[in-house]
């Protein structure tokens, strides 16, 4: 199969362009075999890797018509969750997931991290839930999942440990929801040496709000240099990293670029909870994602919620939340910041392929109809062939269900 007239953003190229700027592809079998300059002067499409998506919430995506919007409460999101899912079937939780991770699927995504809620010391249902559905999606979808636990569950010795043991059977990453706790250090010291006793990496909620004392992120970093954990730590949200000195939040990301920390800005679910909802919210949400490329930490963009109580809109689509990260966050040019989907949380998840595009690399791939960054948040633009294991993937139903008779 050839791909011919494409541009390949930079920041994918695994390969010396040299000037070039079109490209001819040559895929055979299920891997990249060649890449050269096109005689072909202006691009007709856009090449990328299949992204992926470093925090996202399926246990409880399309949940909203059930649980209601928070409009704005991240709180109140949280108390209606937590109510409602004490009620929650095996059957539709698992029925929920599936349909987070199809979707996914066809617009191209290849793995995904989930948050499960684990509020105390016994595994959810979700996780008997999402380790069916990892099994299905086996060769096509790699999932992951973290224990999303409040941090003062931690306080207890012996729960942290039986919820840092299963986490270890069941394959996942230890991780707490972190915002202005009583004796934070101390707590978040805990996680860390389960961590490194369990042999997990690990996942935070971290400084979820627009409070300029919420500082949890800077904990982390300077307990992540003490410790030296060999498995990786990511960060999500950092919002309150927006509303601090610039010379405080400068030098937390640099922290933060020295202990090696993946940072995930959620831009759809932060632009709806935080912020005003009495008038039109002047701050943002997001975290200070091109502070942190200056301080030599390229950070994620990822789906996190999608139509439960904390964002009731949206989809699985990674592209279309990239295309509102680089509106919010001003990333220009934009075709500079698709390592933010690929290559960026590839490294977080700790996958085989980085994402770069290059001879020999796995034929996972998106060919986007926008041949620039000018169309790239047009519809049109976003009209994209998803190539898996060196074959076109069709995005109707039927071809999807064809293709899992197939694979299997």
């Amino acid at each position: 199969m050839k791909l011919e007239a494409l541009h390949i953003p930079r920041v994918l190229r695994g390969f010396e362009s040299a000037a070039a700027e079109v490209f001819d592809v040559r895929i055979e079998g299920a891997h990249v075999a060649d890449i050269v300059a096109s005689p072909v002067q202006r691009a007709r499409g856009m090449l990328i890797s299949a992204p992926v998506d470093a925090h996202v919430h399926i246990d409880k995506a399309f949940s909203v018509r059930e649980v209601g919007a928070a409009n704005g409460d991240l709180f109140t999101a949280i108390d209606r969750t937590a109510r409602h899912r004490a009620q929650w079937r095996a059957e539709d939780i698992e029925q929920r997931m599936e349909r987070a991770v199809r979707e996914a699927w066809q617009c191209g995504t290849r793995a995904m991290r989930t948050h499960l809620d684990w509020p105390d010391a016994e595994p959810p249902v979700a996780l008997q839930c999402f380790e069916r559905v990892r099994e299905r999606w086996h060769g096509r979808v790699t999932l992951q999942f973290v224990a999303l636990t409040p941090l003062d569950v931690f306080a207890d010795a012996r729960a942290a440990r039986r919820i840092a043991a299963a986490v270890r059977q069941a394959g996942g990453v230890l991780g707490a929801f972190v915002y202005r706790n009583e004796g934070i250090v101390h707590k978040l010291g805990h996680v860390l040496d389960l961590a490194q006793e369990f042999g997990l990496a690990l996942d935070f909620h971290v400084d979820e709000g627009l409070d300029a004392d919420a500082t949890g992120l800077r904990a982390i970093a300077q307990l992540a240099l003490a410790r030296g954990l060999a498995r990786p730590i990511t960060c999500g949200h950092a919002c309150s990293l927006s509303v601090q000195d610039a010379v405080q939040a400068r030098d937390t990301l640099r922290l933060c670029a020295e202990a090696g920390i993946a940072l995930v800005a959620l831009p759809t679910t932060n632009l709806y909870l935080q912020g005003a909802w009495d008038e039109t919210p002047l701050p943002r949400g997001i975290t200070r994602i091109r502070e942190a490329a200056v301080a030599g930490l390229r950070a994620c963009l990822a789906t996190d919620n999608v139509q439960d109580a904390f964002y009731p809109y949206g989809s699985h689509d990674l592209l279309q939340v990239f295309g509102l990260g680089v509106q919010m966050a001003h990333l220009a040019p934009a075709t500079d910041w698709f390592d933010a989907i690929t290559v960026s949380p590839a490294r977080a998840l700790e996958l085989d392929w980085s994402g770069h595009i290059a001879p020999g690399c796995p034929a996972d791939l998106v060919r986007l109809a926008a041949a620039d960054e000018h169309d790239l948040l047009h519809a049109g633009g976003l009209q994209r062939t998803v190539i898996r294991d060196g074959r076109p993937l069709r995005q109707d139903e039927q071809q999807v269900e064809q293709y899992e008779e197939t694979a299997t």
